[in-house]
């Protein structure tokens, strides 16, 4: 158990920075009653696209401390994402009687972090290649 210990620490530093920003994001851009949630959204979003770019860049590029992994990516972007208000938000708006809206982001939140996820992987794969060629 002593071992992992720095990445229990990494993951936990990492996690409060990124809980952080997301908490941020999300006083700046509230969602008003029954409206969408953009901001979970976006943060959802960006962050799936910065985790791609994340794992071709320490997996592909370069081998960094063993703690960067835990750090960035189960950490900082870990707790920035957020699913767990992504499914609260269903429920609420579907709660609320906004089943169109509940429906629209149940079904479009999947599909835009994954093509954000990939996109960005490729995008990062490709300014690797172009850098080393």
């Amino acid at each position: 158990m002593r071992e992992q210990a720095p990445v229990v620490a990494a993951v936990a530093l990492g996690g409060a920075v990124g809980a952080c920003a997301r908490y941020g994001i999300g006083l700046a851009w509230p969602t008003p009653s029954g409206g969408f949630p953009w901001a979970t959204l976006v943060v959802n979003v960006s962050g799936c696209a910065l985790m791609g770019a994340l794992m071709v860049a320490i997996t592909e590029v370069w081998v960094g401390h063993r703690l960067l992994r835990p750090l960035l990516g189960t950490g900082v972007l870990g707790g920035y994402t957020t699913f767990s208000t992504f499914a609260g938000d269903v429920d609420t708006l579907a709660a609320a009687g906004h089943l169109g809206r509940a429906l629209l982001y149940l079904l479009t939140t999947p599909v835009l972090v994954l093509v954000a996820t990939w996109t960005a992987a490729a995008f990062t794969r490709r300014l690797i290649t172009r850098r080393t060629s």
